[in-house]
């Protein structure tokens, strides 16, 4: 299962070329900073300015740099139906352990649109599935109802949750069932997320701070309550900053900070402002990591 923290990875670039080096040597520093699953290509990893053939090569340079040490859950979602099949195909194929598939975005399904989609892909693909719902960015919400219609079929398998609502966890539990993986994408709020029978979260501030978020989440998922909370009060100033501008350029200017990669972004993520990244830093301060 896919507990705990777990990294939303971003993809570094080097100008326009997908920096491969950086890539792997990051992969290697998370999981030994104790990240217990890697996500890459997933709207972190700038996945909808990805070309086919980048797409692919980044899964498959993530699953050789983690060498079985960790499981790897590939995002492979799009608002196209067939290229969200073969996306996952890929994957598969790569040897991906999972596939994380954003909810359409801009197309505005309905429910029943929604099932429709994500049993294509299920009938299509043989591989555990991840429902990404996120409604802030795709617009769209499923419901926990059509959650539950989802989670009958045998590969779907779980859920990241980035509505922010915590009390989401325990209605869809009533309707997936106790076995139905939840997974928070919500930093802010993860350790609620845990509270509610959550069991871990796909973290964009993992990136930044891998070792103090996996202590984070053990700790939550441990019964540990001081601990976790401590470690989300060093954090509460990064989560926020990390979505200052359009992610992941906050994150990649951290990350820069740290040697871990270029700032670069692909349009129409810009560089960050001046004011902006003086937040950034002021807030690693705080968290620890940024002398």
């Amino acid at each position: 299962m896919f507990r705990g923290s777990i990294t939303a990875l971003i993809t570094p670039f080097d100008g326009e070329r997908v920096d491969e080096k950086s890539f792997q040597s990051f992969c290697d520093w998370q999981i030994k900073s104790g990240t217990k699953a890697l996500v890459p290509t997933g709207t972190t990893g700038e996945s909808p300015t990805l070309s086919h053939p980048e797409h692919d090569r980044v899964v498959e340079l993530c699953i050789e740099a983690a060498a079985g040490r960790v499981p790897v859950m590939a995002g492979t979602g799009s608002n196209n139906t067939a290229e969200a099949i073969r996306l996952t195909q890929s994957a598969k194929d790569a040897g991906a352990d999972a596939a994380l598939i954003a909810m359409p975005y801009y197309n505005k399904p309905t429910q029943d649109g929604m099932v429709a989609h994500y049993t294509a892909i299920h009938n299509a693909v043989d591989i555990p599935i991840y429902i990404y719902n996120i409604p802030g960015r795709s617009i769209v919400d499923m419901t926990p109802e059509t959650m539950g219609k989802l989670s009958k079929l045998k590969n779907i398998v779980g859920v990241k949750d980035a509505t922010g609502d915590v009390g989401r966890v325990t209605s869809q539990r009533e309707f997936c069932g106790n076995d139905f993986n939840q997974l928070s994408g919500e930093d802010t709020t993860a350790i609620g997320f845990n509270a509610h029978g959550g069991n871990g979260c796909i973290s964009v501030t993992s990136n930044v701070a891998p070792d103090l978020t996996a202590i984070m989440q053990n700790a939550s998922l441990h019964g540990e309550r001081a601990i976790a909370i401590e470690m989300q009060d060093r954090l509460m100033p990064l989560h926020k900053a990390l979505f200052v501008e359009s992610s992941p350029a906050p994150t990649k200017y951290a990350l820069s900070l740290l040697g871990k990669c270029k700032e670069d972004v692909r349009l129409p993520i810009i560089p960050l402002q001046e004011a902006s990244k003086r937040i950034i830093e002021a807030a690693m301060k705080h968290a620890g990591i940024l002398d």
